[in-house]
């Protein structure tokens, strides 16, 4: 399969494009979607051009009526893709997500479904404050009925979304903004990353490092970095949170008996508690050092460079991480 080099956006941009093109009930709404603008960082940009405003819709500042229309037209045989521009926003609509979008399928037996995906910006890093840049994945995880991925690499983030433009379920996808620019090789092609599926982004021996979104770079970087030390790190790229490929990680603790868990997310009740748990669980006896997590502080995120430059995990904290478990 023939590919090219992409950034994360143009990415996403082609995946709707060809989705629009190629499917007529897929539709996109959201807040800014429409050209000029073409959402908030352009991944829309050129669509509602060329597929007109019936199926590319600009909504009024409502996340609730944005999902409430999504949840309504998706029962009524529709494929929407909705944008929540900053995942922050996801307290204002919570209900419809959690209540209506995840529930339905089962408080009807089965007889309705809800084929939405709902995607948008995870922020953090780049100064928004407080209500602008929370990582609020866990969330949607502790909400039974929804599907939940976050991309790492402009190829994943094409595979992911054409996956879950497919699927009968409410899919969320949280796409790291501190990525949006970055590039990679994507297959010019239909592409899926499937359900559920985990990538093992660096093998190693000694040390699972357990990541997500926008921190595998970082693990990545760090694992590099810790070589030159002769600390061989395999860092393990979740993809898909919900579900979450368990059979890959446990293999990878299994073969290195070691585990840090690392997040953007703040640490208390974050998704790497609920990580960290099923290994200490299901590899007791094989692990040679505990669970460790390392994560964003128990703190709302701060405005200031210097604040939110240490709320956030650092390479340097993974660095102390893998080198505890290792030492023994």
């Amino acid at each position: 399969m023939s590919e090219s080099k992409q950034s994360m956006v143009a990415a996403l941009n082609s995946t709707l494009h060809a989705a629009l093109e190629n499917d007529p009930d897929v539709f996109l709404l959201g807040e800014d979607i429409i050209d000029p603008v073409g959402g908030a960082f352009g991944i829309t940009k050129g669509l509602s051009t060329k597929f007109g405003r019936d199926r590319v819709r600009e909504t009024p500042i409502s996340e609730q009526a944005i999902i409430g229309a999504a949840i309504g037209s998706a029962m009524l045989g529709g494929k929407p893709i909705a944008e929540i521009m900053i995942a922050d926003f996801y307290a204002v609509c919570f209900d419809q997500v959690a209540n209506h979008a995840a529930k339905l399928r089962y408080m009807s037996g089965g007889r309705t479904t809800v084929p939405m995906v709902v995607r948008g910006m995870l922020s953090g890093g780049l100064n928004f404050a407080a209500q602008h840049s929370q990582s609020v994945e866990a969330w949607m995880i502790h909400s039974p009925g929804l599907k939940v991925a976050i991309p790492s690499t402009p190829a994943d983030a094409k595979g992911i979304l054409s996956t879950a433009i497919d699927d009968p379920d409410p899919v969320i996808i949280f796409e790291p903004v501190m990525l949006y620019g970055s590039t990679g090789m994507v297959p010019d092609g239909a592409h899926k990353v499937p359900l559920g599926s985990a990538n093992v982004a660096r093998e190693g021996s000694d040390v699972t490092v357990v990541t997500y979104g926008s921190q595998v770079p970082l693990a990545l970087g760090v694992a590099e970095q810790l070589a030159g030390d002769g600390i061989d790190v395999e860092v393990v790229d979740l993809r898909w949170l919900q579900p979450w490929d368990e059979a890959t990680v446990l293999e990878s603790v299994r073969k290195t008996t070691r585990a840090v868990v690392l997040h953007q997310a703040v640490r208390r009740a974050g998704f790497g508690a609920e990580l960290a748990a099923v290994l200490q669980e299901k590899l007791w006896g094989t692990l040679r050092a505990p669970v460790l997590r390392v994560a964003a502080a128990n703190t709302p995120v701060p405005f200031a460079t210097e604040l939110e430059q240490t709320h956030f995990p650092t390479p340097n904290d993974l660095v102390t991480a893998v080198r505890q478990v290792t030492s023994g």
